[in-house]
């Protein structure tokens, strides 16, 4: 039986017929449940569950690509055995060690509905059972117990919403006193082992009967405003920048959330640390990926790779190989990159990062040297890949990155498995966030070298920290920054605006016959003149496909020019509806087959086939093509670059629409032609590095649509969106720790 819950979930009701598979340690279980005559495949983590059980599951229809359409449950409902046939189901199972299905009928017959009172209290009264010593009834005793202590909890943790995961991890966590330690203090569940989020323990603490301890809210809720800053790229606070913030959400004084803090450091829950004087805290796992990484700089700053003395005869001979001679720079970046085996090499567009690039490979391949190429997403490494004609990798895919049980990423290649190189060069370093960067770094073995090539002056990486300009602040690594505008580049206004934009100088407007365009309009006819240019005008005009080499990239989601309205217009013109084509009304949001969509979050389970080819992970801001919707498995199927994927239904909620994307997410990715409006900016997102990076996103053509003056503002504008790291004063050793903390911290 089944039945609508609300618009997406749906809830089932039966009794388990048979399990098919289970996963001791994380829960996961796959099973067949008989629901009102039908078979139905459930699956989900629900590690208690055991056959003749009767259960209400909550949850979606998903499909499987190779085992079909099943039911995942988010939530499941069972009832304790009562009568004396659900007793004999359930022991009959085997779930209690030391009973089969004879011994099960047996103890059913003598006891009846006291079954429960003698296997729990009883082990005397379970010997006078023909076959049964005291030794065994004590065992099967003390199973029956401790099963019945994981059933008591899960039961009890669902009474508050909680998902069979979330009660699984919460036990794990706590153990049978888990019900009685979320009573006492509902916001343990926030803690990373569980992960539930403040307003969901919020939400539990105001249903209990007794509130608990308002020091425990607070605590949480400073935690809860320290992972937001978190998603914003800041790898610490400022302790005053907390206050505010966090009295704001809590409703409470600002002493109140200084004491919580205080709270939190003597639990060693957060760190402090003191940067020039002030006082920065930082979540324990991120204080950690800051420090080990800078640590790790030191260290290879400390014990170099072997010295390599690189003669001008060599360089020539790589001139001559790549067809090029260098200029002065490109030269000390080679010479750099062999002699020490470490190098940031930075630079604006047209500045030759690519030739040098080239340069340093054919070097060390013609010193014997093994080389690893890697960029942070799968496009970069693809284009990583067409200009120097190696195979690239992405960083996840070089690391060997699985998932825990918690779907938390973790990389097969660390310190005790390092990756098997003697080089590794890492493009589009401003991308890098600072745990990929410190899981990277940990994976070098000794000896290796590291060149790290990335554009300084574009926006910082979409997720936590500051890598590339705080690496180049602390002038403590070799850093060689490329600034000669190469003569064939000169005849490119992208490059040559992009140079005026970065210096902030007005860029050049007015030509009409370049590969750089600007068109006057206002909000409301910018967002007309954009679909028109992408629907129709360039793809008459350069031929170009409108879902493949045309990018629009918007400053902002909202608003007349921003993604999420432009979206929806340029989805009726490129994809209209047709007869021919399926669609998924997912949550208000329209799919339809031949949509051009990005993934919004990192999936690392997900299974992908290329070709001859397969792999697991999609990734956040990977761009792709809705091939086929099919109702009847409720699935879809998307393909990333040539990586095709077949996903359930809920899947969509990972997606978006991708005609129209914002800046931010464009990083790492380069376009035949971008369209940017720029109109009625929202002032925090009027700046010089949003513009360049824009600009440089585009490879042939360049078409502003909007107000000259809105350019000029944001050309002219150096504020940097402030983002809060300490990697630079690690490296440098300018900071001090407020207690002698170290590595020992508690993740609770």
């Amino acid at each position: 039986m089944s039945e609508n819950v609300d618009e997406n979930k749906i809830r089932i009701h039966g009794s388990v017929e048979y399990i098919t598979f289970r996963n001791e340690e994380t829960g996961f279980t796959v099973l067949d449940v008989n629901s009102d005559g039908e078979l139905v495949t459930v699956v989900g983590v629900l590690p208690m569950l055991t056959e003749g059980e009767e259960v209400y599951f909550s949850g979606r229809w998903d499909y499987h690509a190779s085992f079909g359409k099943q039911f995942r449950a988010e939530l499941c409902e069972r009832r304790m055995p009562v009568s004396c046939e659900d007793w004999l189901n359930y022991l009959s199972s085997g779930v209690i060690k030391g009973i089969g299905p004879s011994t099960a009928a047996k103890i059913v017959e003598a006891f009846g509905e006291d079954t429960f009172d003698v296997l729990e209290n009883n082990p005397r009264r379970l010997a006078t059972i023909k076959g049964i010593s005291l030794a065994k009834a004590e065992k099967i005793s003390a199973a029956f117990r401790d099963q019945f202590a994981v059933r008591e909890v899960m039961i009890a943790l669902e009474r508050y919403g909680m998902t069979a995961s979330e009660c699984l991890k919460t036990y794990k966590v706590f153990g049978a006193s888990s019900a009685e330690t979320i009573e006492t203090n509902p916001y343990m569940l926030c803690s990373e082992g569980i992960g539930v989020n403040f307003e969901r323990a919020d939400a539990i603490a105001s249903s209990l009967k007794n509130r608990p301890d308002s020091v425990f809210r607070t605590m949480a809720g400073v935690i809860h405003v320290m992972k937001h800053n978190l998603s914003n790229g800041h790898t610490c606070l400022p302790r005053e920048k907390l206050l505010l913030p966090s009295s704001e959400l809590l409703g409470v004084s600002e002493d109140e959330v200084e004491s919580g803090i205080d709270m939190l450091l003597s639990k060693k829950q957060i760190v402090e640390v003191k940067l020039s004087g002030k006082k920065f805290l930082f979540l324990p796992n991120i204080y950690r990926a800051e420090k080990d990484a800078a640590d790790h700089i030191k260290m290879i700053l400390r014990f170099p790779p072997p010295k390599k003395s690189t003669l001008d005869d060599e360089i020539k001979a790589a001139e001559a190989k790549e067809h090029v001679v260098y200029e002065e720079k490109q030269r000390t970046a080679i010479k750099t990159a062999a002699e020490h085996g470490l190098l940031i090499l930075t630079g604006g567009p047209g500045t030759g990062k690519t030739t040098t690039l080239k340069g340093i490979i054919r070097l060390f391949e013609d010193q014997g040297i093994d080389i690893v190429l890697a960029a942070p997403t799968g496009r970069a490494a693809k284009r990583m890949s067409e200009v120097t004609g190696r195979e690239a990798k992405t960083i996840h895919r070089l690391l060997e990155v699985e998932w825990d049980e918690s779907d938390h990423p973790r990389f097969r290649r660390n310190e005790r498995n390092p990756i098997e190189a003697g080089a590794v060069i890492l493009d589009e370093l401003s991308m890098v966030d600072i745990y990929v960067f410190s899981s990277l770094l940990k994976a070098l073995p000794m000896g290796c070298r590291l060149i790290m090539v990335g554009d300084s002056d574009q926006l910082p990486p979409v997720g936590a920290g500051n890598v590339l300009r705080d690496m180049i602040s602390s002038s403590l690594l070799p850093v060689v920054r490329l600034t000669e505008v190469f003569r064939q580049a000169m005849e490119s206004l992208i490059v040559t605006n992009a140079h005026k934009i970065v210096n902030g100088e007005m860029p050049d407007l007015t030509k009409k016959d370049r590969d750089f365009f600007f068109m006057e309009r206002n909000s409301f006819a910018a967002s007309k003149t954009v679909c028109d240019l992408c629907a129709d005008r360039l793809p008459a005009a350069y031929g170009y496909d409108r879902l493949n080499d045309i990018q629009v990239l918007c400053p902002s989601r909202k608003g007349e020019t921003g993604t999420n309205n432009l979206n929806r217009l340029l989805q009726a013109r490129i994809n209209p509806p047709s007869p021919d084509k399926k669609e998924l009304n997912f949550k208000g949001r329209i799919f339809r087959e031949g949509d051009k969509v990005m993934q919004i979050k990192n999936n690392y389970n997900i299974v992908w086939e290329k070709d001859d080819d397969n792999g697991v992970g999609i990734f956040n801001g990977d761009i792709g093509t809705i091939v086929d919707i099919d109702h009847r498995s409720s699935s879809m199927s998307v393909s990333f670059d040539g990586q095709k994927v077949t996903m359930g239904f809920e899947g969509a909620a990972e997606l978006e629409l991708a005609y129209a994307v914002t800046v931010h997410k464009s990083q790492g990715n380069e376009f035949e032609a971008v369209i940017m409006p720029a109109v009625a900016v929202v002032p925090q997102l009027s700046y010089r590095n949003l513009l360049y990076t824009a600009v440089t996103r585009a490879k042939t053509i360049m078409i502003i649509v909007g107000s000259a003056e809105q350019i000029r503002s944001m050309a002219i504008n150096d504020r940097k969106s402030r983002r809060y790291s300490a990697m630079k004063y690690f490296l440098t050793d300018e900071y001090e720790e407020e207690q002698e903390q170290k590595y020992f911290f508690s993740d609770n």
